[in-house]
C-alpha cells in the first residue's frame, strides 16, 4: 500500500533479522580476510646504514617510510663499509677503535666484532675474493690480508706516506692503489707479491680513486682542489692525461651503475658532479648540501643517497631531475652509506 511507514520489528522477528545481518556482515568480513591472505604481499627493502663517525654509531633507515629505526654501536670512528664476497655480511671499519663490525646487510644484527685491525680507515675486496685491503689514515700504511670466506689473515704491512685515504683494486685483482691525502701521491701495490710498483705526485688533498672498468684510467677526487686528475695506468708508471672541472672538494666517487657514469661529490662546493667516464668529461652537476661525502644508488638507479656530513643528515637526490626530494636525520658526521639494494658499481 502506497504510504505505508517501516515495518516494526518486535519479538522473534527482530532476534531474527538481526541474526541474518549479524552473519552477513561476519561473512563479508571472513571474505576480505582470506581477499587480503591470499594477495601478494609487498617485501620491504633491505635497510640503508649509514655510519655516524663521530657518535661511534651506526644509523638504520628504513628504505620504505625513511626513517631512522635505529642504532648499531660500533667502535669509535666507523668511516666506511663494505659487503663480504658472500654478501652475508657488511663489515664496517671502526678506524679509532681497531676493529672491523661485521652486520647482517637484512637484518641490521650485529654478527661478530674482529679487533687487533689498526686503524683501519677505508676497506676494500678484491674482485677475485682472496684480499681484503684496508689502509691506515692515522698511522700511515698499507694492510693486505687474505680471506678465506671467513677469516682474515694479515700477509703484509706495507708502510706508506702521509694519511693514506682512499683504494681501488683493478679488475683482475693484480695491483691495488691507494691515495695519500697528505703527501699528495698515488701509489701502486702488487697483491700477489705485497710490494710497491709505483708511486707519482698527485695535486693537493688526493682522496677517492675509482677505476673505469677496463683498467685503463684512474679517476681521482682532489679534496684540495675543484677537479678530478685522471691518470692513464696501462703502463710501468702512472699517467696524469686530463684534469676534469668539477667543484671546489672533490672527494668521493659512486658510479650510476649504467656502464657509463660515476657521480663525484664536491664536499665544499655543495655540488654533485655526473661524469661520462668512456669519454673522460663532466656532463652534469647538481646541488647537494651540507657537504656531501659518501654516496649511494638506489637499485632502480633512480635516487642518489648522499651522506651530508656536516649537517647530521642523508639527503636523497632524484637523479633525472637533480633536485632534492627529502632529508633524513642521522647522526654526528655522517660519513660511509650502503644498503644491500644498490645499483651496479660501474
Amino acid at each position: 500500500m502506497c504510504g505505508q511507514g517501516p515495518a516494526r520489528y518486535t519479538g522473534r522477528r527482530f532476534f531474527k533479522v538481526f541474526f541474518v545481518f549479524l552473519i552477513q556482515r561476519l561473512t563479508l568480513a571472513l571474505a576480505s580476510a582470506l581477499l587480503l591472505a591470499a594477495a601478494p604481499v609487498a617485501q620491504a627493502g633491505n635497510p640503508i646504514f649509514v655510519l655516524n663517525s663521530q657518535d661511534a654509531n651506526v644509523s638504520v633507515i628504513d628504505s620504505a617510510t625513511w626513517k631512522e629505526t635505529r642504532r648499531i654501536a660500533t667502535g669509535k670512528e666507523p668511516h666506511h663499509i663494505y659487503l663480504t664476497p658472500d654478501e652475508k655480511s657488511v663489515i664496517v671499519a671502526n678506524a679509532g677503535g681497531d676493529s672491523l663490525t661485521f652486520i647482517d646487510p637484512r637484518t641490521a644484527d650485529v654478527q661478530r666484532v674482529v679487533r687487533g685491525t689498526l686503524d683501519p680507515y677505508q676497506l676494500r675486496f678484491s674482485p677475485d675474493m682472496k684480499w681484503f685491503v684496508t689502509v691506515a689514515n692515522r698511522l700511515n700504511h698499507i694492510d693486505i690480508y687474505r680471506w678465506d670466506g671467513k677469516e682474515l689473515t694479515l700477509a703484509k704491512r706495507i708502510p706508506s706516506s702521509k694519511t693514506p685515504s682512499h683504494i681501488w683494486i683493478d679488475t683482475k685483482s693484480t695491483t691495488a692503489y691507494a691515495t695519500m691525502q697528505d703527501s699528495n701521491e698515488l701509489v701502486a701495490v702488487d697483491l700477489a707479491t705485497q710490494t710497491l710498483k709505483w708511486r707519482v705526485k698527485t695535486g693537493e688533498m688526493p682522496a677517492d680513486v675509482f677505476g673505469t672498468p677496463d683498467d685503463k684510467h684512474l679517476l681521482v677526487g682532489l679534496t684540495g682542489g675543484d677537479h678530478v686528475e685522471v691518470y692513464d695506468v696501462t703502463g710501468p708508471q702512472a699517467k696524469l692525461v686530463k684534469n676534469i672541472p668539477t667543484g671546489e672538494g672533490a672527494h668521493a666517487f659512486r658510479a650510476l651503475g649504467d656502464g657509463r657514469h660515476v657521480f663525484v661529490g664536491n664536499r665544499v662546493a655543495n655540488t654533485v658532479n655526473k661524469i661520462d667516464y668512456t669519454k673522460l668529461e663532466s656532463v652534469a652537476q647538481f646541488k647537494a648540501p651540507g657537504g656531501p661525502d659518501c654516496m649511494e644508488v638506489t637499485a632502480d638507479g633512480k635516487l642518489l643517497l648522499v651522506s651530508s656530513r656536516w649537517i647530521k643528515k642523508v639527503s636523497v637526490i632524484d637523479i633525472a631531475t637533480g633536485q632534492l626530494v627529502r632529508q633524513v636525520k642521522v647522526g654526528k658526521s655522517p660519513h660511509g652509506i650502503w644498503t644491500l639494494d644498490h645499483a651496479k658499481r660501474y
